[in-house]
């Protein structure tokens, strides 16, 4: 039996070293932001030296920036498995409320890396070549369902889609982003029950907006 090919051993080991690099530099960047993050931990975390994040990646910047790329491909990709395509409009609408406020939620490190990107004057993401074409893909599947409503008559007419998911994105994210501070002033218990409750009520909200 022969043995398998050495080069595509390397590539495997090299995609699973990069995903843990930028797994551990997620939460690095959002747990410390950019200027408290250190170099040292994200090679820890991800059980790799540091002469290896920088072959993989180069200099903190690109990591950084690696790293916040990859916080806008997992949402990207997180979005893609709810098949909006084979719901009904308002149902993939819903469908798109819920599974934001459930992202925000579950992967902190996203609201942290905006946070933090957006504290820097979004000067990384001006960077990002590919940025703007990780974002169209899911204005083009909203774009879809907006058109899918107009035609049936559950939607009215001339919804901007990217309009329309900042409207989603600000309903789910001011009440996780700001939970800790909101709890205390309002003696709120802000656990997940409470949270999908508020995805609910803003997909009724946008629906009720949407409606012709």
């Amino acid at each position: 039996m022969s043995k398998p090919k050495q080069p595509a051993r390397r590539r495997r080991d090299a995609k699973l070293s990069k995903d843990l690099i930028l797994q551990a530099a997620l939460e690095e960047f959002s747990t410390y932001g950019y200027g408290g993050a250190r170099i040292e931990r994200i090679a820890h975390s991800a059980g790799l030296s540091k002469p290896m994040l920088y072959n993989y990646f180069g200099d903190k910047d690109a990591i950084y920036a690696a790293a916040l790329k990859e916080a806008y491909v997992q949402i990207r990709a997180g979005e893609t498995e709810l098949n909006l395509d084979a719901l009904p409009p308002a149902d993939a609408v819903r469908a798109l409320v819920r599974f934001t406020m459930t992202h925000f939620r579950e992967k902190p490190w996203f609201i942290s890396m905006l946070n933090t990107e957006n504290l820097r004057g979004g000067t990384t993401i001006r960077e990002i070549r590919d940025a703007a074409g990780i974002q169209s893909v899911l204005v083009e599947r909203l774009r879809d369902v907006l058109r899918r409503g107009e035609e049936s008559g559950v939607f009215r007419c001339g919804v901007d889609p990217v309009e329309f998911y900042i409207f989603i994105a600000s309903l789910c994210y001011f009440p996780v982003s700001n939970r800790h501070t909101l709890s205390v002033v309002f003696q709120l218990e802000m656990n997940k029950s409470w949270l999908d409750r508020r995805a609910e009520q803003a997909a009724d909200m946008l629906l009720a907006y949407l409606a012709p």
